[in-house]
């Protein structure tokens, strides 16, 4: 059975999408530790991280990378963190968090946000690629 991850990429389920190309995609959390905390996936579903070519494994990374400098340039933070959790959701997802404190790392504490403040933060994000 497909993943939700999977169901996002086939457009089966709407997302706040940042960036996409042939093999990845970003798009914002919808249960967000902070405004802008956004995933990175690869196309291909995979459970574990390490259990990805390293072809998949580096690109994810170099993407991740420049959806992160995004994230940073469009949300304001004293940085973003990066992590690779992977519990919730059998498809690898690259976590991009804007951080303030180590409370925004907790997975905790979320904020919420209204349709409208995903899709700004969305399009806010996107402008800065």
């Amino acid at each position: 059975m497909a993943t939700i991850f999977t169901k996002i990429i086939n457009g089966e389920i709407p997302c706040y999408k940042i960036a996409e190309d042939e093999n990845y995609l970003a798009f914002l959390d919808i249960n967000p530790n902070a405004k802008g905390h956004t995933l990175c996936i690869p196309k291909v579903e995979v459970d574990k991280i390490l259990d990805l070519d390293e072809k998949t494994y580096m690109g994810l990374m170099a993407f991740s990378r420049k959806v992160g400098k995004a994230v940073e340039k469009a949300v304001d933070c004293k940085r973003v963190g990066l992590t690779v959790i992977g519990l919730e959701v059998p498809h690898v997802h690259v976590h991009l968090i804007p951080l303030n404190s180590m409370q925004d790392a907790t997975f905790q504490n979320k904020v919420k946000l209204s349709e409208e403040e995903f899709k700004k933060v969305a399009e806010a994000i996107a402008s800065k690629l």
